[in-house]
């Protein structure tokens, strides 16, 4: 007798993100955007300051377009995380190797 229960596994489907998510996300950096914009146009700010300001805004900026457009936050995107963060190591000892040449 032949079993008429199907062997085929039931495919799970993936969770959609509506463009909710995607619009915040373009709002979070059109905001960070400006920040940064205004603290150069302003002009009258300490130079130091305004560094900070550009290099925070830039990190945050970073970690939003990686986890809202590349959607590195989802399940089963270890390897390009990791391959990101052997790239900033890779990047950063670069860097200080070449500041350590520049300075000695």
């Amino acid at each position: 007798m032949e079993n008429n229960q199907s062997t085929e596994q039931p495919t799970k489907r993936h969770k959609v993100e509506g463009p909710q998510k995607h619009i915040v996300a373009f709002v979070m950096s059109l905001a960070l955007t400006i920040i940064a914009f205004a603290a150069v146009a302003a002009g009258e700010i300490n130079t130091t300051f305004v560094y900070i300001i550009l290099v925070t805004m830039a990190v945050i900026q970073v970690f939003v377009q990686m986890s809202f457009w590349m959607h590195l936050k989802d399940k089963g995107h270890l390897y390009p995380i990791i391959g990101i963060v052997a790239g900033v190591f890779v990047v950063f000892t670069m860097v200080i190797m070449a500041e350590y040449w520049v300075w000695w």
